[in-house]
Order: C-alpha cells, then sequence, then structure tokens
C-alpha cells in the first residue's frame, strides 16, 4: 500500500522498460508450471496469453467443464493439458495455481490451492469481503507461500502516466483524483456478473469498482472516509449498473470514481487537479481490446497509445499534448515469476485488495444507509 503523501510511488514502476523476450526461463532454469482455473473471459483472455509470454512460466493445465471452452483451449494451448476439476490440479506438483473463475469461487478454490502447497494468484475482487480476504491473506502468510492478487490496470498506460505525473511533482500537491471506467451497455448481457446476491460479489462496484479504489490507493494511500451511490438503473437488472463512489484519502485527497454501463456520454478516463497543474485523458487503455482480439505483449508495438489520445497537461488556455507510458500488463506475470524465485517483492500484495475490499464495503454501507461511512 503506499504512504500517505500526495506522491506516493505507485507498486508499478512506470519508467520501467517492458519485457517482451521470448517465455525461456532464466539462467537455463526449468519453466514455472502454471495451472489456470477458469477459461471465461478473465482466463482466455488475460491470463492465458499473459502467462504463456511471460520468460519463465509456462501454462501447464487449464481447468473448465465447458465443452467449447475446452475446444477453445485445447486450440490456443495445444501444450496444455485439459482439466474438467480444480482437484485434478492439486497431485500435480505445480509452481503457481491462478484462480479465474466466477467471484464466488475465489476463497474455496485458493483456500484449497494453499491448503495443496502451491502459490495462487487469483482474479479480482479477491473475495466478496474483507473478512474472507483477510483470512485468506493470514492462511498464505502461515504457511509461507505467495498469494496475489490481478490487478493488472496498476500498469494501464494511463495510469502509469498519471502515477507519473504525481510522484515527480509536476501537477504540485493533487487535491483531487476524477477517475472513470464509463460504457454504453444499455441491454443485460446475462451472466454471474449481473446477479445481485452479495455471495457473486457482482455489478459494478466489485467488477470496475475494484480497478478504480485500488489505483486511487495505491496513489494517494489509505481512504478515511467514504460516500457512495449505487444505483440498478436497466430494466431486469439485479445488481448496481450506474455507480459513483467519493473516498477522502488520510492525507486530505479527495478520489471521485465513477463506473457505469448506463452513459450515453462518456466522460473522462481521468481529470486530476493539483496545485500547480492539471492533467485530463479520455479514452480507455488498449491493452484489453488488443488481447481480445488475439494480440500479446509479444507483438511489436504492444501498449502503445496513438498521439492522437494523448492527454492534456497544463491549466486553462495553457494544456499541451503530454505522451502516453506504455501500457504493460506483461509486468504482472513477470513479477509473479521473479517472486516465485524469490528475486523481487510480489507485484500486487493480497493486503493491498483486503484495503480495497474494506473500501468497497464501506461503500455498499454508505449508500444503503445515505451517510458518508468513517473507516
Amino acid at each position: 500500500m503506499a504512504n500517505s503523501t500526495p506522491n506516493s510511488t505507485p507498486a508499478a514502476d512506470p519508467t520501467a522498460p517492458s519485457a517482451q523476450a521470448a517465455p525461456t526461463a532464466p539462467d537455463g532454469a526449468e519453466p514455472l508450471r502454471v495451472g489456470l482455473i477458469g477459461y471465461g473471459i478473465a482466463g482466455a483472455v488475460f491470463h492465458a496469453p499473459l502467462i504463456t509470454t511471460t520468460p519463465g512460466l509456462r501454462l501447464d493445465a487449464v481447468v473448465t467443464a465447458d465443452p467449447e471452452r475446452r475446444e477453445q483451449a485445447a486450440a490456443r494451448h495445444p501444450q496444455a493439458r485439459l482439466l474438467s476439476s480444480a482437484d485434478e490440479l492439486w497431485p500435480l506438483g505445480l509452481d503457481l495455481i491462478v484462480v479465474a473463475s466466477p467471484n464466488r469461487t475465489h476463497i474455496p478454490l485458493a483456500t484449497a490451492a494453499l491448503r495443496a502447497g502451491v502459490p495462487v494468484v487469483v482474479d479480482k475482487p479477491l473475495a466478496a469481503t474483507a473478512a474472507e480476504g483477510t483470512e485468506l491473506a493470514e492462511l498464505a502468510e502461515s504457511l509461507g507461500l505467495l498469494l496475489s492478487v490481478f490487478q493488472n490496470r496498476r500498469w494501464d498506460g494511463d495510469f502509469l502516466t498519471v502515477s507519473e505525473l504525481v510522484r515527480s511533482g509536476r501537477l504540485g500537491r493533487v487535491h483531487r483524483f476524477e477517475s472513470r471506467f464509463e460504457r454504453w451497455r444499455p441491454n443485460l448481457k446475462g451472466g454471474w456478473r449481473e446477479l445481485g446476491d452479495p455471495a457473486e460479489a457482482g455489478g459494478l462496484l466489485y467488477d470496475l469498482g475494484s480497478h478504480l479504489v485500488d489505483q486511487a490507493l495505491t496513489l494517494f494511500g489509505p481512504a478515511a472516509s467514504v460516500y457512495a451511490e449505487l444505483d440498478v438503473r436497466r430494466e431486469g437488472a439485479a445488481a448496481d449498473d450506474d455507480s459513483f463512489v467519493a473516498l477522502t484519502h488520510a492525507d486530505g485527497t479527495r478520489s471521485h470514481l465513477w463506473m457505469s454501463a448506463t452513459a450515453g456520454e462518456l466522460g473522462p478516463r481521468f481529470r486530476v487537479l493539483g496545485s500547480e497543474a492539471a492533467y485530463t485523458s479520455w479514452g480507455l487503455d488498449g491493452q484489453e481490446d488488443a488481447l481480445r482480439a488475439g494480440r500479446t505483449p509479444a507483438d511489436e508495438g504492444w501498449g502503445v497509445t496513438p498521439a492522437a489520445m494523448f492527454g492534456q497537461l497544463g491549466a486553462v488556455d495553457d494544456y499541451v499534448a503530454h505522451p502516453t507510458l506504455h501500457g504493460a500488463y506483461e509486468r504482472y506475470y513477470a513479477g509473479i515469476a521473479a517472486a516465485l524465485r524469490g528475486q523481487a517483492p510480489t507485484p500486487v500484495e493480497p493486503r493491498d485488495a483486503v484495503a480495497a475490499l474494506k473500501v468497497l464495503e464501506a461503500a455498499r454501507r454508505s449508500a444503503a444507509e445515505g451517510r458518508t461511512v468513517q473507516l
């Protein structure tokens, strides 16, 4: 977790070069063998491509019972064995298990993996509650095993750019941080993410909000208070689809976070107001779309933002285009590989995820009770 100063260093160093080497282990060592649980959007679009292009990692097994997804996994990753149950993973002696299944299964599957003696990466959110997340983190600590959460958007190019501007002091003392994930999806798509049962950890607060809150805490440190508005706008929807969360950080910085599936007009992705300058950017980092299109970090031009999408830095009547740093999702799994080999700290600590879950829980309480919640 970052400290409470406005220029705290984010977990991801935005000046580090992107790793795009071939996936070979360092110093001739055998690649670390990875088992992936789940081959939906998270597993197929994000985790599998990033694992297979990370030096020192090898995707050894994929767990999915869905016939169509099994066919897709076999075609894209013929080197990986296909399993129908996570229980088939535990005897394999793997070096890492990645949990990319529905949110309600994160805790039981991660717990089983840790008790089997295997380090674990869990897709966000880590858990449905901070208490569950804390218990899992304590279990990993007691067993001396790595546990990390896939907060890939710490390595969005625009977020790395904001991080560098904050850290360098070019904005001065930041007093307001605005961040948005807004979409225009007026019709429901179906699936567990739209279910209203809190145990599912669905809705935009836990989906997109997990990223937005993590980014705000990484930049500006702990939240002291939380105010939220969680609305269900679309006909037939059961979970929040148009939400707003306001944080007051311990250092006095205010973060305003929007997440919506019903935004017919999209606001700026970032608007950061400081005592010396402001920074504003529009549009989402392109790495997710690239992964969906079948590209990987091994492809030329990975993570590059076109000049036409650069943000603006300055003040009224004196703005200049400010180049966006390269996005680098590959650095997450490169960090995991290094951590497993004892060469670097875990790239995202589970305690960071627990801190974010406490904010998400406070947001739910704030919206339900119509008040600001103190942390």
